[in-house]
Order: structure tokens, then sequence, then C-alpha cells
């Protein structure tokens, strides 16, 4: 006995039929766009903070950098009227 009731005789000529009617091609690219799929899916469901982390951290380097100039002019006002 096979998966579920249907015998390997049952499978192999089910799969004849499948390659028969799309070609190899054609679910050779069926396969892979499958997998490409799966794949996006899994990286996807791996940490869904990850990804806003990654759009924050620019924003915070800016900024940084901001308040590091902002800090900056006043010293420099301060140096240049004396």
């Amino acid at each position: 006995m096979g998966i579920g009731g249907i015998s390997m005789w049952q499978l192999m000529i089910l799969l004849l039929i499948v390659v028969l009617v799309f070609g190899t091609k054609r679910l050779r690219n069926m396969g892979g766009d499958l997998g490409a799929a799966v794949k996006g899916f899994r990286k996807g469901m791996e940490d869904p903070n990850a990804e806003e982390d990654e759009k924050l951290e620019p924003d915070k380097i800016a900024a940084d950098e901001k308040n590091e100039s902002a800090a900056a002019e006043p010293a420099k006002k301060k140096e240049s009227s004396s």
C-alpha cells in the first residue's frame, strides 16, 4: 500500500500523466518558483522586527549627526563672539 490508500503504481501513472501534460521544463520552472516563494516566506517569518530595525538605523544615525552639529554650533558662536 502507498500513501493514503493509493498504490505506488497509481502514483507513478499520475506522475507520468502530469509530466506529459505540463512537460519537464514547465515543472522545473514551477518547482523553482515554489522554492523561491517558500524561501521568501521563511525569511519573512524569521524575525519580523529585523526589518523595522534596519529601517530605523539610518534615521538614528542621521539624528545623531544633527544632534552633534547642533551642539557644536553654540560653541562656535561663543568662540567667535569672544
